[in-house]
C-alpha cells in the first residue's frame, strides 16, 4: 500500500491518514450498514462493504503501525437508529481495533452511537486535538481554534471525475488547502458502496468548503495507490 506526504507530518496511506509524530492511523465515513439501508429502500446490494473495508484497513494499519486510531465521524450509516447489521459490523469492527487507543469523533451519522462505543471499549468525542491538530467530522465548523495549525475533517467524501472519451471513472481523494489562516485536510471516505461526491462539478456539504477551492491540492487514491492530480482548479478548467 502506498504512502505518501501530502503535508508535512501528514502521510496518506491508502484512504487513511497517518500522523508520525503522534502514533496515530485517522480515517473517516465507513458508513457499516449502508447496504442494508439501501436494501430497504428497495435498491439490492450485496452486503460485501465490511470485508473490503477491513481488509484496505488492515494493510494501512500494517503499513503504518499506529499506536492510536482515530475515526473522524460516521461509523455507522442510520440516522434515527441501530439496524441489526450496524451492530453485527460495528461491534466486530471495534473488536478488530482491540490493542489500539480508539476515538470515535462523532459523525452526523452518529446520532445514536453511545451503546456502541460505549460496549467497544471506544472514547466517544465531539472533536480531537492532537498537538496543534484538530479532528473534527466537518458537518459544521469547529469551535475553539486556538493554537490549531491543522483541520482534519471527513464528511465529504471528496473524489475526482476523470473522463476519456465520454467514459468518467470517479477517483476517492484527499483534498488539501487553507481554511481560515490554517491547512484544512479533507479525508476520503472509507466507504466502497459509492465513490463519493465529484468536487468538480457536485454542489459541496462541509461548511469548511464553502468557499473558492480552486487553490486545494487533490491527491486521487486507487486501490491503494496515490497520485498527486494537481490542484482542483485546473482539473476544473477554472
Amino acid at each position: 500500500m502506498d504512502c505518501l506526504e501530502i503535508l508535512p507530518g501528514f502521510k496518506a496511506v491508502g484512504l487513511s491518514l497517518h500522523l508520525p509524530e503522534h502514533s496515530a492511523l485517522v480515517f473517516a465515513d465507513v458508513h457499516l450498514g449502508f447496504e442494508g439501508a439501501l436494501n430497504r429502500q428497495g435498491v439490492l446490494v450485496p452486503p460485501f462493504q465490511y470485508r473490503e473495508v477491513t481488509e484496505h484497513l488492515n494493510l494501512a494499519l500494517k503499513a503504518a503501525r499506529p499506536k492510536k486510531v482515530v475515526i473522524n465521524g460516521d461509523l455507522k450509516h442510520e440516522f434515527g437508529g441501530i439496524s441489526g447489521q450496524e451492530w453485527a459490523e460495528v461491534m466486530r469492527f471495534l473488536d478488530g481495533l482491540n490493542g489500539y487507543d480508539v476515538t470515535l469523533v462523532k459523525g452526523n451519522h452518529d446520532t445514536i452511537i453511545g451503546p456502541i462505543a460505549g460496549r467497544g471499549n471506544v472514547k466517544l468525542v465531539n472533536d480531537l486535538k492532537l498537538g496543534t491538530t484538530l479532528f473534527v467530522h466537518g458537518d459544521k465548523e469547529p469551535g475553539s481554534l486556538k493554537g490549531v495549525k491543522t483541520v482534519v475533517i471527513g464528511h465529504e467524501h471528496p473524489c475526482i471525475g476523470l473522463s476519456e472519451e465520454g467514459r468518467v471513472e470517479n477517483v476517492k481523494c484527499f483534498l488539501v488547502g487553507r481554511w481560515k489562516g490554517r491547512n484544512l485536510i479533507v479525508l476520503p471516505s472509507l466507504n466502497f458502496v459509492t465513490e463519493g461526491v465529484d468536487v468538480l462539478k457536485e454542489k459541496l456539504l462541509s461548511p469548511l468548503l464553502q468557499g473558492d477551492i480552486s487553490g486545494f491540492k487533490a491527491f486521487g487514491v486507487e486501490e491503494g495507490r496515490i497520485l498527486y492530480f494537481g490542484r482542483v482548479g485546473d482539473l476544473a478548467g477554472f
